[in-house]
């Protein structure tokens, strides 16, 4: 064992990119074993490695976790992304599950069919205007910080940036009217380990295609 997490999933971005963005982000590195056929994903939960019999999985500190908010709790607190005291825990979880229902919309995206994807990528637009973007321009201009909590980068920052990022894919001008926003991707977007993952070679996934699909809909049905 090299002492890196291990991550095993397929390879795409579902459930375990929002994990691979906050390791990178902690400038943490880590290794990928990636899913391929139905039979792995089998043996997995055959073998114990799966409490719920779902992925992802991620080995780290001798432990086997599942769970994909329980594994990123454990990330962010392990390297002081989880913000001072149980107050700032409480807004870093609240911004975090506002996002992660935003970010529902681009997972679910890529299995739409084809007749559907015009009016899903409307919804994902007119969800990210109305409802979640405004909430993060305003708690960036009320307090005047660069982070959305205690003045330090934390998860939610993490998290709000994989968003933007993500959403602007299907929606290029989302933030057009969103001048805080536009400040906030730009400084994060130019930390060191965000800058380093968001480069060609990182192990950051590229939108999912249709052999990705195909794959998922193989493995897990």
């Amino acid at each position: 064992m090299s002492g890196k997490p291990r991550l095993t999933y397929l390879n795409g971005r579902g459930r375990m990119e929002s994990i691979r963005w906050l390791l990178a982000a902690a400038g943490v590195e880590f290794e990928e074993v990636y899913l391929e056929t139905k039979e792995q994903y089998d043996k997995l939960i055959k073998d114990g490695f799966l409490l719920f019999q779902q992925v992802p999985l991620v080995e780290i500190d001798g432990m086997k976790m599942v769970q994909t908010r329980a594994i990123m709790s454990y990330i962010a607190g392990k390297y002081n992304l989880y913000g001072k005291d149980l107050k700032e825990r409480a807004l870093i979880d609240m911004y975090v599950e506002g996002i992660s229902d935003l970010m529902q919309m681009i997972l679910v995206f890529p299995f739409s069919p084809p007749d559907a994807k015009e009016k899903n990528i409307e919804s994902i637009k007119e969800r990210a205007t109305n409802r979640y973007f405004p909430v993060f321009e305003k708690v960036l201009k009320q307090h005047g910080q660069d982070f959305l909590v205690g003045n330090k980068f934390s998860w939610a920052d993490v998290q709000l940036t994989e968003a933007i990022l993500a959403v602007e894919e299907k929606v290029p001008a989302v933030l057009s009217g969103f001048p805080q926003l536009q400040v906030f991707k730009t400084k994060m977007s130019n930390m060191p380990t965000i800058k380093k993952f968001l480069q060609p070679g990182s192990p950051r996934k590229p939108p999912p295609d249709a052999h990705y699909v195909e794959t998922v809909l193989k493995i897990f049905k």
